[in-house]
């Protein structure tokens, strides 16, 4: 689904099995779309759920039978971002890299998709920084936290890591460096290259190691 005006690319979510649950997705897909490309033509803060409605052509009580807020779009978008990932990476059978590799991966696609949407990512993460709940969110935590668990069962992590606060570290580099790619135009730094060198420094320490 793509709405060619803003430019803005929407993955429909995986279809339910039912027909019922099948035509409810196709209108949150379409309420999606919507949102995104007003989202990305006049601002977050200027869209309204009425405008939403208007651009879906749908009546606005269907907006809020599937959003109850504005912010709700921002979270499904986070959960898309994610699922994407997540979708890329299966197939391609990545729990089976070392971690370090595996992290490097995971983070190398989210960067992929912030580049090729740059002006989406900026609307967007912007929005769930000042709106939303971006870093009060867990659910990329969880994520990353899910493969440093990983990692410790197999021994390439340290046994007293805690991986709960090792994913919200994490969850917290990510965020703040893809907030500091937004800030400026034309992009600052290359986003994958400061990526994989705050990843390497979380994984590696910042103290010399002394020779055993």
């Amino acid at each position: 689904m793509k709405i060619p005006e803003a430019g803005v690319e929407v993955v429909p979510a995986v279809p339910p099995a039912g027909r019922r649950e099948r035509k409810r997705q196709q209108v949150r897909d379409l309420l999606y779309a919507a949102a995104l490309h007003l989202f990305v033509a006049q601002g977050y803060e200027a869209t309204t759920m009425d405008q939403i409605a208007e651009t879906a052509d749908v009546a606005r009580a269907t907006v809020f039978n599937h959003f109850s807020q504005k912010v709700g779009f921002l979270e499904e978008w986070g959960a898309r971002r994610r699922a994407r990932v997540n979708e890329i990476l299966g197939p391609q059978h990545a729990e089976d890299l070392p971690v370090g590799d595996l992290l490097r991966r995971y983070l190398k696609e989210m960067a992929d998709l912030n580049v090729a949407s740059r002006a989406e990512t900026a609307v967007l993460m912007d929005a769930s920084a000042r709106y939303g709940r971006l870093l009060q969110d867990p659910s990329l935590e969880i994520e990353l936290a899910r493969i440093v668990e990983q990692g410790q069962q197999a021994r390439e992590i340290r046994a007293d890591v805690d991986c709960e606060q090792a994913g919200q570290l994490l969850a917290a580099c990510y965020f703040t460096t893809v907030l500091r790619w937004i800030r400026e135009e034309p992009a600052p730094f290359d986003l994958h290259q400061r990526l994989v060198r705050a990843l390497d420094i979380i994984l590696l320490g910042l103290l010399v190691r002394e020779a055993a």
